[in-house]
């Protein structure tokens, strides 16, 4: 948005503020206007069919669009473009202080009661206004200004005087303000975070032309809450993302043209298992694949039709670990481009639970936001897509098309044993461990159904590596990111830049992959000693007090990183299970 009230990165557009989000410009509080009102034959279209498709199933259409945000026309006289907002919250405050006993009020003002927007005191004096802080919303995401004056008078009134907010004390808490009209009655602020005091939802969507009826017709209306504007937990974008792969990458359709003359004529999984008996060539070329899978590509290469799409990480996994020795093609305009690295001769001993290593030389990743969530965030599940029946509130009336980014960048995957992954997971210390993360309060809506101890113990690795790599490699930790995978056919971590531009391909952590046994144990090294040991080591998810449900071992000492690096949010984390602490659980990986 250049040359308007003000800009933003067309990344952040999908990352982090993208349509519904409040965002305080240089002169002005906004809320992004919804897809309805975007330039849409000024935008660029991406392309990435497995995005496209995975969106589509959960936004439950039968299409989708990948669309660039718009980005300005630097060129002389020509008409901007941009993103409309409108203008949120409608109610401010004053710059003008009033002594009030022993703290000071401010004028609470809409905007139609605004000067030339200014608040006139009187007829000479004229001060500036700055949106007020609280606002309301719902868990279905609505949001809108609270009604000041029903507030402050407990109910419906005709009162229509001059609004205040006093403020005692310095810490700026709801406990230390009260909403005061000049008619004599006023409340504390505190009171708008009890239940049912902001009263019923009723739909406003600003960010969109017309509201609705919150949960649906016949639905139950969900209560308003109290709402910081600025706060962390007033936006949540729901955002799904995927590497290209080239084709030769569909590991199932490849393994099943090599004995496509044997399999052509089944019908049934039982056929299938039957085959696979007798026929070594079959087992060995469909291992690892769910037969169900492999009947549905049968019928589809049968019939002349498209294959299904499998889950996002499930295809990536299998792309990454089928090449023998590289993958896609070297050259400047291709999307992605990996090679195997030998891990030489004898394999160093931190490497020995190491499959292979994989130097991813050239990714292309396309992220999309979906949706988004105000008070809870809802991440993809652990194969990257997104529950079906989850809450999410819309980008548009009726949406058609979704904004997305491209960013290129290089990477390091490593992929480990599934033997060696099996046999730590069956040892009573690792299960008593991972029954802690499923029983923790809160666990059913934090702790994804199919999490296990698998995947917190490669989570918190990737992120020790990310730390130990960014020390060295030339990139800074928050340029970093991780996907992790867990799937029936083997367990990995891909350590990856994520740019929208050049930056991404500087080589520096492919020539840290080849590396890669220092940095691993640069990294078991870190999560030995935290220097908020014990505690950080003693910490449980089922400790009450501290509210980390999520978290082990885990802090801002050692494990937690910027957000935009995790996939998680920085959760499911514990460096107990990678290597011994200072606990000695006898829980760790790494021996």
């Amino acid at each position: 948005m250049a040359r308007g009230i003000g800009a933003l990165r067309r990344s952040q557009l999908v990352s982090s503020f993208g349509p519904g989000a409040t965002i305080d410009l240089p002169d002005d509080s906004v809320i992004i206007g919804g897809l309805d009102w975007w330039p849409f034959s000024k935008l660029q279209r991406i392309t990435e069919p497995r995005l496209e498709e995975v969106a589509a199933r959960a936004l439950g259409l039968p299409r989708v669009e990948l669309r660039a945000p718009p980005i300005d026309d630097e060129t002389p006289g020509a008409a901007p473009v941009g993103v409309p907002v409108e203008v949120f919250p409608l109610w401010f405050v004053a710059e003008h202080v009033v002594k009030v006993g022993t703290g000071r009020s401010r004028p609470l003002v809409h905007l139609r009661g605004l000067v030339g927007g200014k608040f006139e005191v009187n007829r000479t004096t004229k001060v500036p206004v700055t949106p007020v802080r609280f606002v309301q919303a719902c868990t279905n995401g609505h949001i809108a200004d609270i009604e000041w004056y029903e507030f402050a008078h407990a109910g419906r009134t005709n009162c229509r005087q001059q609004m205040w907010i006093d403020e005692f004390g310095t810490s700026g808490d709801l406990t230390d303000q009260k909403v005061r009209c000049e008619c004599g009655v006023e409340r504390a602020l505190a009171q708008a975070t009890k239940m049912s005091v902001l009263g019923a939802c009723k739909g406003q969507r600003p960010w969109l032309p017309r509201g609705e009826e919150c949960g649906g017709p016949g639905g139950t209306k969900q209560m308003m809450r109290l709402l910081i504007r600025t706060a962390s937990n007033a936006y949540y974008p729901q955002k799904l993302s995927a590497l290209s792969l080239p084709e030769s990458a569909d590991r199932v359709r490849s393994a099943i043209q090599t004995v496509w003359a044997s399999v052509s004529a089944l019908t049934d999984s039982t056929q299938l298992s039957t085959l696979k008996s007798i026929i070594p060539a079959v087992k060995v070329a469909l291992d690892g694949v769910d037969d169900a899978i492999v009947m549905q590509y049968i019928a589809a290469e049968r019939d002349g039709t498209r294959p299904p799409r499998r889950p996002i990480k499930i295809e990536e996994f299998d792309a990454l670990t089928a090449a023998p020795t590289s993958l896609g093609e070297d050259r400047p305009d291709g999307v992605f481009y990996a090679r195997r690295l030998d891990l030489g001769t004898p394999v160093p001993a931190v490497l020995s639970p190491v499959e292979r290593v994989v130097l991813v030389h050239r990714l292309r990743e396309v992220t999309a936001q979906i949706g988004f969530t105000r008070f809870e965030p809802t991440v993809p599940d652990l194969q990257g897509e997104l529950d079906l029946g989850v809450r999410r509130a819309p980008l548009a009336t009726e949406v058609t098309w979704v904004p997305a980014m491209e960013s290129w960048g290089e990477g390091i995957f490593v992929a480990f044993k599934q033997d060696v992954l099996d046999a730590w997971r069956q040892k009573p210390a690792v299960q008593k461990r991972e029954s802690e993360f499923r029983q923790a309060p809160r666990a059913n809506a934090l702790v994804p159904a199919t999490l296990d101890a698998r995947y917190i113990m490669l989570h918190s690795l990737a992120h020790l590596l990310i730390t130990a790599v960014a020390l060295d490699c030339g990139y800074n930790a928050s340029s970093l990111r991780e996907r992790i995978y867990v799937t029936d056919a083997g367990c990995g971590i891909l350590i990856y830049t994520g740019t929208t531009d050049a930056e991404g391909t500087l080589g520096g952590l492919v020539a840290a992959g080849r590396k890669i046994d220092r940095y691993l144990t640069m990294a078991l090294d870190l999560a030995r000693l935290c220097s908020n040991d014990p505690v950080c080591s003693q910490h449980s998810p089922s400790m009450l007090l501290e509210e980390r449900y999520t978290l082990g071992a885990a802090c801002h000492g050692c494990l937690l990183i910027a957000e935009t690096s995790c996939e998680r949010r920085n959760e499911m984390l514990d460096r107990s299970l990678v290597v011994a602490t200072v606990e000695q659980f006898g829980c760790e990986f790494f021996a």
